[in-house]
């Protein structure tokens, strides 16, 4: 019989694979592994759900054997090894990246393919990441890193740990790597995250309420301190909203693109100057000036695939990438690789990716997008436009607002109307939580006794 917490669990990890099929209709399979903690990081089966052919039915369970199914396995049995079979879990939990099998037939993490020479089917894993610090409350030591077959230790470089994995099959052909399908999957890998992490603190509160009965006035005071670290650590709701408000601003920007269509692009200005920037390269072997090309790649591949405010991005414009543009350019006219109309043209493109960002925001643009109402328009700018903090709780009821009224086109809707339902619960719970903490803390102070200010707390269901 499943715990409480399983069921929980569970109940979590079906409602990201509904939201998946509900999404995306190619997508025919799901599964969620959940991954243990370090050193031993066991990959165990959650659950998977399957879509009925024809029908919005789907049917849960794990009949098939599996290796991951309970008690799973452990990262010794499926870690990247000289001899072994290479599995795409090793490369997810080790690498922290996803892994999209776009052609079964040369999918290289494919066990089935490397015993048998069978290809499997068309299938994205991506991992579910949260902060080590978040979930571990304390700083790890090297003993506690699994390390490489050859003893060299995982995720010391980086401030996250994986603890989760999604699966989702697809039917065939219908997968490409990078494509729409892959990114909402990543999307929703951090509202996994985000379930996965109110767990954790759901049994750190349980554990806390059984110290509190047990403990006199002293250890309460002691629990009362402890209980501000993980509220604090709450702050992720904000960035997760600004996540949801940035994605509605990505959306209006190219839904201008789309309407006012002599609008050069910011992509596409940008892949020019990245084409021009890798035609560099062979003349800047062993230079100095190579590491400056691919530094200002790496940063216009940013501003590619970030959709932040405009005067941020423009910011950042000003303050690094035409800097590293003008002295790259300098080097490069010195040597006699480009001349002066180079210069011109590159500058002539920074200038236009400038005004892009600005698009949004331009009356002028937004005059000639005459296929929605102005009101609708001006709401969806104000929102877009803005940048949420935990005092402007106001504006979430306007996301939701702005969701009901945008255009059917726009992907996606009930997914961030979903999101930032769950955010406002847990920023109004969070709020309540400080209130009562300062309170507890207030009355051992001032009182010397203690009460169980759990036992006040209502317990909120997050549906919709």
């Amino acid at each position: 019989m499943k715990s409480g917490h399983e069921e929980i669990l569970e109940r979590v990890c079906k409602e990201v694979i509904e939201i998946i099929f509900m999404c995306l209709d190619h997508a025919k399979k799901g599964t969620v592994y959940l991954i243990g903690p370090p050193p031993e990081l066991r990959a165990v089966r959650i659950t998977s759900g399957e879509r009925v052919p024809g029908t919005d039915e789907i049917r849960w369970g794990l009949p098939e054997k599996s290796d991951y199914n309970y008690p799973g396995k452990t990262w010794l049995q499926y870690r990247d090894e000289p001899g072994k079979p290479l599995e795409a879990m090793g490369w997810c939990v080790e690498r922290q990246k996803s892994w999209t099998a776009d052609n079964p037939f040369e999918d290289a993490r494919s066990v089935k393919k490397q015993l048998l020479g069978e290809p499997e089917d068309f299938h994205h894993m991506e991992p579910v990441l949260l902060k080590k610090s978040e979930i571990y409350g304390r700083k790890l030591s090297i003993e506690d890193y699994p390390t490489t077959w050859d003893g060299k230790p995982i995720w010391q470089d980086t401030e996250y740990a994986v603890v989760a994995v999604i699966k989702i099959h697809f039917l065939p052909n219908t997968l490409k790597r990078g494509d729409k399908s892959t990114k909402l999957i990543k999307k929703l890998s951090k509202r996994l995250g985000s379930d996965l992490l109110s767990l954790h603190l759901r049994d750190y509160f349980y554990e806390a309420r059984r110290k509190l009965d047990q403990m006199r006035i002293e250890s309460c005071n002691i629990l009362a301190h402890d209980l501000r670290n993980p509220i604090m650590k709450l702050g992720f709701v904000s960035s997760a909203i600004n996540t949801e408000i940035a994605f509605l601003r990505e959306q209006w920007e190219n839904y201008i693109l789309k309407n006012v269509p002599a609008l050069p692009s910011k992509d596409e200005l940008i892949s020019e100057l990245n084409n021009l920037l890798e035609s560099f390269k062979s003349y800047l072997l062993y230079d100095i000036s190579f590491s400056m090309v691919e530094h200002l790649l790496e940063l216009q591949k940013e501003m590619k695939d970030t959709y932040s405010l405009p005067h941020k991005k423009i910011d950042r414009m000003e303050n690094q990438v035409i800097p590293l543009w003008r002295e790259l350019l300098d080097n490069l006219e010195a040597k006699g690789v480009i001349d002066s109309s180079t210069r011109e043209h590159v500058f002539e493109k920074l200038d236009l990716i400038k005004r892009s960002f600005t698009y949004g925001i331009d009356e002028e643009i937004i005059k000639k997008v005459n296929h929605i109402p102005d009101r609708l328009k001006r709401k969806w700018i104000k929102v877009a436009y803005s940048e949420f903090t935990p005092d402007r709780i106001d504006i979430l009821n306007e996301i939701l607002e702005l969701v009901r009224d945008l255009p059917t086109e726009i992907p996606y809707g009930h997914h961030i109307s979903k999101n930032i339902f769950y955010l406002k619960t847990i920023l109004e719970v969070t709020h309540e939580l400080e209130r009562r903490v300062s309170m507890i803390i207030n009355a051992l102070k001032n009182t010397g006794h203690s009460h169980c200010w759990f036992a006040d707390v209502e317990t909120k269901e997050c549906s919709q």
